[in-house]
Order: structure tokens, then C-alpha cells, then sequence
């Protein structure tokens, strides 16, 4: 039997080179949780686990008994992405890489640009600023076949909210714009949701979104004045979203109207 997403207490099978444990944490940031990739070339014994997920002993047995572990490569700091590192690190005796010093255990950083080598796959390390300060993707190609790890920087069901530390709508948006420069027909593997069949298709669609958000929050400014707080925005303009999400979509305005402000 196929599984299809989501599909828990499984390693679910998305391609020959991919497949994903998707971790019981649900929640109105997380969806149906986080997913914590698995990469391997179908010759392969060894493999590259990207995100570990949530400190879970359940979702980190599951994950390690895909092994053995090469590397484990982390896409942004978000706990949920990030707890579970020295669980899985102790389990599978595999570095772990990501941007931040502090998310590396016996390995240095990663550096944009960087081409890895590694379980069979030919890896390269993208720079992606916007969702958070250190985001990162990693293009992983296997006899011509590419797919994308978006982190959180493109989801497989909804938008992204941008994080009100050190999310950056300019960052974001040229991000979305090196997606698009990848390229149409590559498959998006991302933090969260399900894969999508083309992650630059995607990525136009995220465009088109935040530029009528950001529309919608200069109309917003026009009648409420520039002085105006996030949360008022979010009450004009976010009045069909539900309440529940109000938060997620203030952290989001905070960073829209850094970026619209930057600008005046």
C-alpha cells in the first residue's frame, strides 16, 4: 500500500531518493507537523536526514532506523525543527550541520554555495533569508532527478509566516525569486505539508500572495493612518482569517510594515 500524506508512525516513501517522517506535532504553525527527511541514492546503504523534528523518542527512533546515518542537515533554528538534535546526533553517531555554530555537533557550519557529496546525492547549499535570519534549502539531485528541501521556506499547504525576530519580507521575496530561477519541474520537499510537483510554481504563487497582502496593508495605512499598530492592522485587513490565527498574522504584519517603511 501507497501511503499518502499525512501519515503517521510511518516512513512514508516519496521518491526513490526521498522519504519523510512526519512527526506528531501538530498545530496552526506547525500543520500536520514537522517533516524530517530522509535522502539516500537508491544504491545507497547510508543516509542524509535533514531536520531531526521535534525531541520525540518515538519520531527519533523512527527516523534513525532508516540508517546508517552520514550527515544530518539542519534547514532553520525553529524548535520544532531543531529539538531533537542531540537525541538523534547520540542515536545514529552522524555531525550535524546548519548554519549557526550552536546547530552543529562535530562539523562546521554550512556555507551557501557549498556542494555536498554525500549517501549518493549530490547536494548544494542555498542561502534563504526571510523566513528566519540562518533559513537555508538544499538542491539534491540523483541521475537528473531534482527536488528542492524548502525548510519552512515554502510550505505544502498554506503560506509561510514570516518570523517577527529576524523574518525580512526583502529577503524573502528575493528567495523566492532564486526558487524561481531554479526552474520549473523540481519537486519541493518541504518542512511542512506535502511535497509539491513544482516548487517554482509554488514559489510565483507566494509571490502573487504577499504582494496583495502588501497591498492590502498600504490600503490599510491610507485609512488608518502610518502610525498605525500591527494588530490594528490585522484586525482590518485579516477579518476573514480566524481569530485563532490573529497572532501568526500580527508577527507577519510586523515584518510588512518594516518592509513597507524601509521603503517610504
Amino acid at each position: 500500500m501507497t501511503l499518502e500524506h499525512p501519515a503517521y508512525g510511518a516512513i512514508r516513501e516519496v521518491s526513490p531518493f526521498a522519504s519523510v517522517v512526519l512527526a506528531e506535532n501538530p498545530g496552526y504553525m506547525t500543520l500536520d507537523g514537522t517533516n524530517t527527511w530522509i535522502l539516500r541514492a537508491p544504491d545507497s546503504p547510508g543516509c542524509v536526514i535533514v531536520d531531526p523534528g521535534p525531541d520525540d523518542e518515538a519520531h527519533l527512533r523512527r527516523v534513525a532506523s532508516a540508517g546508517p546515518v552520514d550527515l544530518i542537515l539542519i534547514t532553520h533554528r525553529h524548535i520544532d525543527h531543531t529539538e531533537g538534535i542531540d537525541s538523534l546526533a547520540r542515536l545514529v553517531q552522524a555531525p550535524v550541520r546548519g548554519l549557526r555554530p550552536e546547530d552543529c555537533r562535530d562539523a562546521s557550519p554550512l556555507e551557501a554555495g557549498e556542494r555536498l557529496d554525500v549517501s549518493g546525492l549530490t547536494l548544494e547549499v542555498l542561502s534563504a533569508p526571510g523566513h528566519t535570519a540562518d533559513s537555508m534549502m538544499f538542491t539534491a539531485d540523483v541521475s537528473g532527478e531534482r527536488a528542492l528541501l524548502t525548510g519552512d521556506t515554502i510550505l505544502g499547504r498554506g503560506t509561510t509566516v514570516l518570523d517577527a525576530y529576524d523574518g525580512d519580507l526583502g529577503a524573502y521575496l528575493e528567495t523566492l525569486d532564486q526558487i524561481l530561477d531554479l526552474g520549473s519541474g523540481i519537486v519541493g520537499l518541504p518542512g511542512h505539508g506535502p511535497e509539491t510537483s513544482d516548487v517554482a510554481a509554488v514559489a510565483l504563487e507566494y509571490k502573487a500572495h504577499r504582494e496583495e497582502r502588501l497591498e492590502q496593508i498600504r490600503a490599510a495605512l491610507r485609512v488608518l493612518g502610518n502610525d498605525v499598530t500591527a494588530r490594528e492592522v490585522v484586525e482590518h485587513v485579516y477579518s476573514d482569517v480566524g481569530q485563532h490565527l490573529w497572532p501568526a498574522a500580527e508577527a507577519s504584519v510586523r515584518v510588512q510594515l518594516a518592509y513597507l517603511r524601509q521603503r517610504a
